[in-house]
């Protein structure tokens, strides 16, 4: 039986491109000081990708990939699949270079997310839950359709542009010892684990998830590929963290430069929402806090560290949502 070889990394050169492709496009984002009760002896700090132009990291892989579409391929349109922040991205930088966007989203897609990609100018296509359900119907039209497809996590391109992310961060901190990112498919934690780890060795990388949708700490702990259920990831209230399974690519990014996955409670993200808002006047998104919260609530595990940058993947939250987290104030 023939055996299938792992994916090749990606080397420097491919995140400096991508850096290079991207300037001007996606924002170069700050870090922002996180005051926070029990961290006297270190510094922390938030990567606020909340403050890009789409209200999350993903324009930096789905910029990096578009912009590199040949003339026809941008004319015969574009297509993804997304749970609403990749959708943006790709609806934004489609609209960037003139191409056509058309988006299989969930129905169950926060309407903040969908009335953002239909402002972009993008067609939407809803479907099912599953993250399953949009891959899918997306390879369906690809197919009729004759659409160039913009993966939103397992593509070379897509974590080369990710991990622009980690670049900035230790541009800005160069002697930072701890990242934590949060993870779905794995876009943004191999391309942010790849980017550091080729550049400081020494730098931890720590991946976040909701406890409730936890099949990419199952994979990294048992060193082999895992899919969850739709009726189990979806649980989680991070609607942009319940991707079923890593992709291949992601996984194998993943395997060799990240230190550990580590999960979170629904409660301990509600506080770390409230903890970003209060603490370093930033309004995160659910998917965007749950990094915050493995830092704030699992730092005896990470420890020891000086410099931790924690990363804020979005802000693109529903009104509801974010009153209805205001409103708890009580700690997990």
């Amino acid at each position: 039986m023939a055996t299938i070889a792992a994916p090749a990394l990606l080397t420097l050169p491919a995140f400096r491109d991508a850096q290079a492709r991207i300037r001007g496009v996606a924002a170069r984002t700050p870090l922002v000081r996180l005051f926070a009760p029990g961290f006297d002896d270190a510094e922390v700090y938030v990567k606020a990708e909340g403050l890009q132009p789409i209200g999350s990291f993903k324009l930096r892989g789905a910029y990096n990939k578009i912009a590199q579409l040949t003339p026809e391929q941008r004319s015969r349109g574009i297509i993804t699949y997304s749970s609403g922040n990749h959708a943006q991205g790709v609806a934004y930088a489609a609209r960037a270079v003139g191409a056509k966007a058309v988006i299989v989203m969930p129905r169950n897609a926060p309407e903040v997310k969908k009335r953002a990609t239909a402002a972009l100018g993008a067609e939407i296509v809803e479907v099912g839950p599953a993250s399953s359900d949009r891959k899918s119907k997306a390879e369906e039209l690809e197919a009729n359709h004759g659409y160039i497809m913009i993966p939103p996590y397992d593509d070379d391109q897509i974590i080369a542009g990710q991990g622009t992310c980690g670049l900035e961060i230790l541009e800005d901190l160069p002697d930072c010892d701890l990242v934590l990112a949060p993870v779905s498919g794995g876009g943004l934690l191999s391309g942010i684990a790849t980017a550091i780890k080729l550049t400081r060795s020494a730098t931890r990388v720590i991946g976040v998830e909701p406890e409730l949708a936890a099949d990419a700490q199952e994979s990294f702990r048992s060193g082999t590929l895992v899919s969850w259920p739709a009726e189990k990831t979806t649980r989680t209230l991070c609607d942009g963290l319940r991707t079923q399974s890593l992709g291949e690519r992601n996984f194998a990014h993943i395997r060799a430069y990240v230190d550990d996955i580590v999960t979170v409670a629904e409660a301990e993200i509600r506080a770390a929402m409230r903890t970003l808002l209060y603490a370093a006047r930033l309004t995160p998104e659910p998917s965007g806090s749950a990094a915050v919260a493995g830092l704030l609530f699992h730092s005896p595990d990470l420890r020891p560290f000086r410099k931790a940058v924690i990363v804020m993947s979005g802000g693109n939250v529903e009104p509801e949502v974010l009153v209805s987290v205001l409103a708890e104030n009580v700690q997990p």
